[in-house]
């Protein structure tokens, strides 16, 4: 176990060289302190849901890969697991949950869903100090099945999704009201085609008939905060994806939701840290959702990469925390599930901290003035100043374990919890 007093020691050292700087660790740590993060529930599960079903789950493009023993079973299993997760993570949280982990006592169709299938998640993130996110699930099911849901040319599936989307920003606002904070309530669809389509006009005129019809109710923003999700690709949507990222931008700009920007759902020479900037000048707020694709959107648990520093450092220098929503969304079979929360969330805080730990202000100044030569310089210096001094110490003001000693308790819970489970 790592000694505190060596924690301290490192840390006053980092302190002063920051200080250097003109950097005030105290008060970087203090806003990363305000910053929360959204925790996506099925990275517990495998993106399997509750939903029992003779049919199974179906259609829609989804796999999550690995056969790694002792993932969760029902909601009191995941809930477990995320309360191992969040004892191993510092700062503030909240709880991402799809429509698909309802807990309905038999069989309710998604398009039937009310805030009661959720009480259980409600009550549990109340008592627990969370806020909520959520999302409608559509895909998974045997009405997703032609690869087509709100802009299906069949009327009857189109009009099964659009009550569902309804009924989603109404579970959203509910969870909103009850927490007291405001539920950002997502919308992604897997439509598409697998080879070159004839018409792309006529789906997606059908797509923004079924967000209209879905966002006509006016919610209150305290308890919803509605977001549009794309996607370049995907399963079964090669060549042709409905929900393009022109088409949900040019749609939250015109009707004021938030646009969805997931790392994984651009092409593999895009970055979303290059679009915050772009998009925020014409949206009042966004929604990340932090993955990590490797060749493409294959959802890999997020690390501390070149572009996760320079998606933090964007709302950093940009001034964005208050106006962007953090979640995360990766799901990785192949290794322990807890461990891949908790390796991914305090990654995403890691590169929030670097952000706050850069003396923006004096690189700003060197890029006005012209001098690039001591703004490269700076920026090259900074990336071997001691950040990790100051995340350790972060840590253990949060009472969370520091360095890796977080690992030690993850296997401790797998031997005595989600090992012994089966089937």
């Amino acid at each position: 176990m790592t000694d505190p007093k060596e924690i301290e020691k490192a840390y006053e050292q980092a302190r002063q060289r920051y200080a250097e700087l003109g950097v005030d660790t105290e008060a970087a740590m203090k806003r990363l302190s305000s910053t929360a993060i959204s925790l996506h529930c099925w990275q517990g599960d495998d993106v399997g849901g509750f939903e029992k079903t003779e049919e199974g789950l179906s259609g829609g493009g989804i796999m999550a890969t690995g056969a790694y023993p002792g993932k969760a079973r029902t909601a009191d299993e995941l809930r477990m697991d995320l309360e191992k997760t969040l004892s191993l993570i510092p700062g503030k949280h909240r709880l991402n949950l799809h429509a698909m982990y309802a807990e309905t006592k038999g069989k309710v169709e998604r398009n039937e869903l009310s805030a009661e299938h959720f009480t259980a998640w409600i009550d549990w993130a109340k008592a627990n100090g969370l806020g909520m996110d959520f999302n409608g699930t559509f895909f998974s099911h045997p009405k997703a099945e032609s690869g087509f849901t709100l802009s299906s040319a069949d009327e009857g599936i189109r009009r099964f999704w659009v009550e569902h989307g309804i009924a989603c920003r109404k579970i959203g606002a509910a969870m909103g009201k009850q927490l007291g904070t405001a539920c950002v309530t997502n919308l992604w669809i897997p439509d598409g085609y697998k080879d070159i389509p004839v018409d792309r006009k006529g789906p997606r005129e059908r797509l923004k008939k079924s967000l209209d019809e879905i966002f006509a109710e006016p919610m209150d923003r305290s308890y919803l905060l509605d977001s549009v999700e794309s996607k370049l690709f995907g399963i079964g949507s090669e060549s042709y994806v409905v929900g393009s990222h022109e088409f949900y931008l040019a749609y939250a700009i015109e009707n004021k939701t938030l646009l969805c920007l997931d790392t994984g759902h651009f092409h593999p020479t895009e970055v979303v840290s290059d679009k915050i900037s772009s998009v925020l000048t014409f949206l009042d707020e966004i929604l990340l959702h932090v993955s990590r694709g490797v060749r493409w959107d294959s959802d890999h648990v997020v690390i501390l990469s070149d572009e996760l520093r320079a998606i933090a450092q964007q709302l950093i220098r940009g001034d964005y925390l208050q106006r962007v929503h953090i979640g995360l969304d990766f799901f990785d079979a192949s290794i322990n599930r807890v461990a891949a929360w908790v390796i991914g969330t305090r990654c995403m805080f890691k590169a929030l901290l670097i952000a706050l730990l850069e003396p923006t202000g004096k690189l700003r100044q060197m890029e006005i003035i012209g001098d690039y030569t001591s703004r490269l310089a700076m920026l090259e210096e900074l990336k071997t100043l001691p950040f990790g001094a100051v995340w350790d110490y972060y840590c253990k003001t949060k009472d969370v374990p520091s360095g890796p000693d977080w690992l030690k308790e993850v296997k401790d819970y797998e031997a005595k919890v989600t090992n012994l489970r089966q089937g």
